[in-house]
Formats: C-alpha cells, sequence, structure tokens
C-alpha cells in the first residue's frame, strides 16, 4: 500500500488547460456571434438607408419638376414683363412723337389709341394747313388714313383723322421690306 502525505483530490475532466481552451472557444464563437450580429444590424440598417435616399431622391425630383415649371412660368412672365415694357417704352415715345409731330396750327382736342390705329380729333384752320402738316406725317406712318371735315362757327375747320396700321401686311413688310401702300378718303 502506498501513502501520501496529502490528500487524494478528486479528478476532473476539466483540467486547467481544457478551461483555457474551453474560455478561447468561448470567447472565439462570442466574437464571431457578435460579428455576425453586427453585419446584420448593419445590412439592415444599409437597407432602411437605401430606402430611405430612395423617396429622398424621389421628393427631389419632384420638386426639381416643380421648381422647372416654376422657372418656366416666371421666365414667361419676365419675357411678357420685358414684351409690356418694351410696348409701353415705344408707346410713350410714339405719343411723345405725335404731339411733336402736331404743328402749332392745328389744336388736338382728343386723341385715342387703339391697338392697331390712333384716332385724332382736333381743329385745323383750312384743308391745306391740315393735309400738308399732320395728313401728310401720318401716312407715313400708317397703311390707311380717312380724314373727315366738319365746319365750325369761326370758319375754321373740325376733323376727325382714323388712322390704321395692318398687322398682315406689317408682317409681310418685315419679310418682303416693300414700302406700305396708303388709302386716304376725305369727306
Amino acid at each position: 500500500m502506498r501513502y501520501s502525505y496529502i490528500k487524494p483530490r478528486n479528478k476532473t475532466v476539466f483540467t486547467k488547460d481544457l478551461q483555457l481552451l474551453l474560455t478561447f472557444f468561448g470567447v472565439t464563437l462570442f466574437m464571431l456571434f457578435a460579428t455576425y450580429g453586427f453585419l446584420l444590424f448593419k445590412d439592415a440598417r444599409y437597407v432602411q438607408d437605401l430606402v430611405e435616399i430612395n423617396q429622398q431622391k424621389e421628393e427631389l425630383r419632384v420638386k426639381i419638376t416643380k421648381m422647372s415649371e416654376q422657372i418656366a412660368a416666371i421666365e414667361k412672365q419676365n419675357l411678357l414683363a420685358e414684351k409690356i415694357f418694351t410696348k409701353n417704352s415705344v408707346l410713350k415715345e410714339s405719343i411723345t412723337n405725335l404731339f411733336d409731330l402736331v404743328p402749332s396750327r392745328i389744336t388736338l382736342s382728343e386723341a385715342k389709341i387703339m391697338q392697331d390705329g390712333l384716332v385724332l380729333y382736333g381743329i385745323t384752320p383750312n384743308k391745306d394747313v391740315y393735309n400738308f402738316m399732320l395728313q401728310a406725317p401720318l401716312r407715313s406712318i400708317f397703311h390707311r388714313t380717312y380724314s373727315s371735315f366738319y365746319p365750325e362757327k369761326n370758319g375754321w375747320l373740325r376733323f376727325v383723322s382714323t388712322n390704321y396700321i395692318d398687322q398682315t401686311d406689317e408682317t409681310a413688310e418685315m419679310q418682303t421690306k416693300e414700302p406700305r401702300e396708303e388709302v386716304e378718303r376725305e369727306d
């Protein structure tokens, strides 16, 4: 029989080496599952971000379309405003030129400006003064000119001058650059 100075211990399957090995594998498996869980989370987050980005992209596309339509509308309004401004400037200059055109011996009582014409009401000492000093310049501006005269009590003549610009002739004239024809009628 053998005797030992120490008390015998129970022997276990989990030796220090085996415990170290199991700890190492446990930590390794934990790290693998944690990495797998992290990658699954990142993948789900990536899909969610992708959906959000596509929604934002579509919203931006819609906003860009609306802005493009607004820009087109603003550009049309700008062109219209420029056209109106140009017409107003031309009209203002034309009115100034019209009043500069009227000689001092003829007095205008009313002037009506239409889209394609002008009607003048006034008084002249006689038809010759009217014909040479006012109607001749009017003929150079308008395509058709009509004049009517009514005697006044003081010997002068009241006149109505109706003048028209033919829009179709004006367009054709710009294309062919031929002189305009004028028609005159005196009552």
